[in-house]
């Protein structure tokens, strides 16, 4: 029998109120089972801004707002300590942007920490929750396409040219050492595992385009799959795609398989074509939703709500997503070595 963690409604509070952050406190402002507590950033007027009781202190915060959850919407190197001020003032349930943590080591430390506390970590991995790979997976399930042998995603979001790239928006990629895999690969990473189970096998072919950043911003990786499914990443954020807007689904996505193909267009629609066919049968039409990437970050925050509300299961708790940042650290390895790497199998 499932147990609920927490009653209604929740006490939230979000640490960050930076560009991304927006996505969050929209979504958390719409949940009748939720309330928001409030916001902590370190330049106090950006927290005034949501309309929240405002702090610059995370622990000052904690004390008096006393939440059942707090959302951590920060880069990596700020996460970890975040994590212990929140486990110190026994908080038991966080959400934490990804990437999360800055390596493997700190990311295992945090899970082993929230372990030992009692606290639940869910990775705001937010990409398996877009409803064009949901209703892919369910197609998948059906056996719509036979048997799946190739996945293909072509990340093309058109924003990594010249001197400014990514200074309007989110400013620190710039400086990201570990680019392209790190920051949004990791989403596909994911997402791939969701579609199509772990995989055992990555080669990785990555490059920097734009020389004003300082990590890559290009490449390919190359992933087996059980059943000896492939999946190519291909990634270039100095190119675009046929999108009205370029942030909804980033790329197009191409599912192969014996009986049948599904393709993934920049709108956001989904369309089968049966093998031996011409035409087309529509499985999700045009995403007409006007926030980021078919209002994945809404859909991601409800699994959690409803799984501290009903004691379900979390996807991408820390504790299996550290699988994800694992892949990561392979993909690198690769690239470094130019050698594919054999994944251990858990």
């Amino acid at each position: 029998m499932s147990i609920p963690i927490a009653t209604a409604p929740i006490k939230v509070a979000c640490q960050g109120a930076g560009y991304f952050s927006q996505f969050h406190y929209a979504s958390w402002a719409s949940m009748s089972d939720v309330d928001l507590v409030g916001s902590c950033n370190r330049d106090i007027t950006k927290a005034r801004a949501t309309g929240l009781p405002a702090y610059d202190d995370l622990a000052q915060m904690l004390a008096e707002a006393t939440p059942d959850l707090l959302d951590i919407i920060l880069p990596p190197a700020a996460h970890a300590d975040s994590i212990r001020i929140a486990l110190a003032a026994g908080v038991k349930a966080l959400i934490c942007q990804k990437p999360f943590c800055r390596n493997l080591a700190e990311a295992r430390e945090m899970v082993a920490l929230a372990s030992d506390a009692g606290a639940r970590i869910i990775v705001h991995e937010n990409f398996r929750f877009q409803p064009w790979y949901r209703v892919m997976k369910q197609a998948l399930d059906r056996g719509d396409v036979g048997e799946a042998q190739q996945l293909t995603f072509r990340l093309r979001p058109g924003d990594g040219q010249g001197p400014e790239a990514y200074l309007a928006r989110q400013p620190y990629f710039q400086q990201m050492e570990r680019f392209l895999v790190h920051e949004t690969a990791v989403h596909w990473v994911d997402t791939f595992r969701y579609l199509l189970g772990d995989p055992t096998e990555i080669y990785a072919d990555l490059r920097q385009v734009n020389p004003v950043i300082a990590g890559e911003d290009a490449g390919f990786i190359l992933s087996q799959h059980p059943g000896g499914v492939r999946a190519l990443f291909d990634g270039n954020r100095n190119l675009d795609h046929s999108a009205d807007n370029h942030r909804r689904t980033m790329g197009e996505a191409l599912l192969e398989g014996t009986k049948g193909s599904i393709t993934l267009t920049g709108d956001g629609a989904l369309h089968l074509r049966r093998f031996g066919a011409q035409d087309t049968t529509c499985l999700l039409g045009p995403d007409s939703w006007e926030g980021f990437g078919g209002n994945c970050v809404h859909h991601l925050q409800s699994h959690v709500i409803s799984g501290l509300l009903g004691g379900g299961a979390f996807e991408n708790e820390a504790a299996s997503y550290l699988r994800v940042i694992e892949i990561e650290e392979a993909i690198y390895s690769s690239a470094e070595t130019g050698r594919k790497m054999r994944l251990e199998t858990q």
